[in-house]
């Protein structure tokens, strides 16, 4: 097939995009499709392409730390003229499939999938309804919770609009908590919070970022995440932690934290977690031909909670979603492959 592979983009998740990318295009050249890989928000766009099967791809990779985003709203604007005129969006109509191997801001809160389908470009992964309800997490887990997928207490806490709300403050007089932007991934800005001074810290440098804050307990216990390709649950890998929280930092470098798959749980807690990441799937909109990466996290007695899920999951080689694949005895290539069988079917 032709297919464009959408990568990098606006957000502070673009370093992990364009791995994505780099990595989809290679095992797309091996199942023999032609590539084209496009990042939508440089200053020139065409990152490599058309590359034929047996062509060679580099490997990019992920910094220790989130790129700046001093020039988001340039990068913002170059991302919104290419998706809607001139050779980008000739070359995206031209093509037989988008894979969309973007993640965070644009790219998986729905707006890059509203532009695609207005333009009827078809994409791979869930549509742009799909992605807005899983893409803010407060609004998201109200959706979980009443579906009757578990759900942590949550305080959405918009810093600088007055005192700390009281509600956070009794959150935070019972524990430590976790505060997080309401719409990032890639556990950008995630903060374990243990008093009020802290708090403040954290306030400020969200001060200067865009939306609110998520502010829900800390929870103690073991971490999860369970991926959806399709109608197939895919086996749970554990997320063994060195650091008290699984921030980018971690996320992104190799050997940082250990990660195992399949979990060495019982079976009983396997299915349950199996069976939670299937209805959170469903219950945010996803349908049997897209794919989703749900996480959870348990509290102090054993009692998994979802924590998110997650539209556009990371497929870098070290992302969760293709450890996930392999536990299923999936190559990569294969996890490739059919995400794009379900965007082709």
């Amino acid at each position: 097939m032709r297919t464009v592979i959408l990568c990098g983009g606006e957000s502070p998740e673009r370093d992990v995009s364009l791995a994505s990318g780099w990595s989809v295009a290679r095992a797309l050249l091996e199942r023999g499709h032609e590539v084209v890989l496009v990042d939508p928000a440089a200053a020139v766009p065409l990152l490599a392409g058309p590359l034929q099967p047996g062509d060679g791809v580099a490997g990019v990779a992920v910094g220790k730390e989130p790129p700046s985003l001093s020039h988001r709203r340039q990068l913002r604007w170059r991302m919104y003229a290419a998706l809607t005129g001139g050779p980008v969006l000739e070359l995206l109509r031209g093509a037989e499939l988008v894979f969309l191997a973007l993640h965070g801001g644009w790219g998986e809160d729905g707006h890059v999938q509203a532009l695609l389908e207005m333009a009827g470009v078809r994409f791979t992964g869930a549509g742009s309804a799909a992605c807005a309800a899983a893409w803010h997490k407060g609004r998201a887990q109200a959706v979980l919770g009443a579906a009757g997928v578990p759900v942590a207490e949550r305080v959405l806490w918009r810093p600088g609009a007055g005192e700390v709300p009281q509600d956070v403050k009794r959150l935070l007089a019972a524990g430590p908590v976790v505060a997080k932007p309401v719409a990032d991934g890639s556990s950008v800005s995630v903060h374990r919070v243990e008093s009020l001074a802290q708090l403040a810290q954290v306030a400020a440098e969200a001060g200067s970022a865009e939306g609110e804050l998520l502010v829900e307990p800390f929870l103690s216990g073991r971490e999860f995440t369970v991926a959806v390709v399709g109608d197939q649950v895919l086996p749970v890998v554990e997320i063994e932690l060195t650091t008290p929280v699984f921030d980018y930092q971690a996320k992104y470098q190799p050997g940082a934290v250990s990660e195992v798959c399949p979990a060495q749980i019982p079976a009983g807690f396997a299915s349950r977690l199996q069976e939670l990441a299937l209805r959170a799937h469903h219950a945010l909109g996803f349908g049997r031909d897209v794919y989703s990466r749900t996480d959870f996290r348990c509290d102090a007695s054993g009692e998994p909670m979802c924590l998110e899920v997650n539209a556009l999951p990371g497929l870098t080689a070290t992302s969760l979603l293709p450890q996930a694949a392999t536990g299923a005895d999936w190559t990569y290539p294969d996890l490739i492959q059919r995400i794009v069988d379900l965007a082709t079917r």
